[in-house]
């Protein structure tokens, strides 16, 4: 197994890959909203915020996943109606944000928020999912928290697998109703982890 090293931020170079890796990632939930992938791609590069990533990297520099935290300062991906209105349009953006709002999840006070992990497909099974949690349980320590929180959709068995191997509990599920036939997905879990 490769070592991984875990670091905040990213540089300005690694704003398209770690789009597109994003975009691979939950382009299946978010692509009947944020599509064409090609403007969906552009918006996400747009609106990334480093301070609210850790990144893995193997020896070599080399990017291997992302994890993305939501704060009351942002979030990895964020951004509001005026950036989405610089990709989509007045009309555009105005209906995609509001469905999008139906996804939000309430960042809260007494848990850290894990908004998304996604590692590239040729280093999935060598530890970089494991590397990026222990990073977020480090960060949520760091920042005075006692738990850190995530959502995970049912379409995702391998990644709800992982985290209660990680010793998350499941606490609460979220069904989408009708608008499982836009999201691409039935419910979410949300799971909650000591740290």
């Amino acid at each position: 197994m490769t070592a991984h090293r875990v670091s905040a931020g990213f540089t300005p170079a690694e704003r398209a890959e770690i789009a597109e890796l994003y975009w691979q990632a939950f382009g299946d939930k978010l692509g009947r909203i944020m599509g064409p992938a090609p403007r969906a791609l552009r918006f996400i590069e747009d609106v990334l915020d480093p301070a609210h990533a850790l990144v893995a990297r193997d020896p070599q520099g080399a990017l291997q996943g992302v994890v993305g935290f939501k704060t009351y300062h942002g979030a990895l991906v964020t951004g509001g109606w005026r950036e989405m209105a610089r990709h989509y349009g007045w009309l555009g953006s105005t209906w995609r944000i509001g469905l999008l709002a139906l996804l939000e999840r309430d960042v809260e006070n007494e848990r850290f928020l894990l908004d998304g992990i996604f590692v590239r497909p040729a280093a999935r099974g060598q530890g970089v999912g494991r590397a990026l949690l222990e990073a977020t349980y480090a960060e949520a320590a760091q920042r005075g928290y006692k738990e850190v929180r995530l959502d995970v959709a049912d379409s995702n068995p391998r990644a709800r697998a992982l985290y209660e191997r990680e010793g998350f509990v499941a606490l609460d599920e979220h069904h989408l109703g009708p608008l499982r036939h836009v999201f691409g997905f039935n419910s979410a879990t949300t799971m909650v982890r000591q740290v």
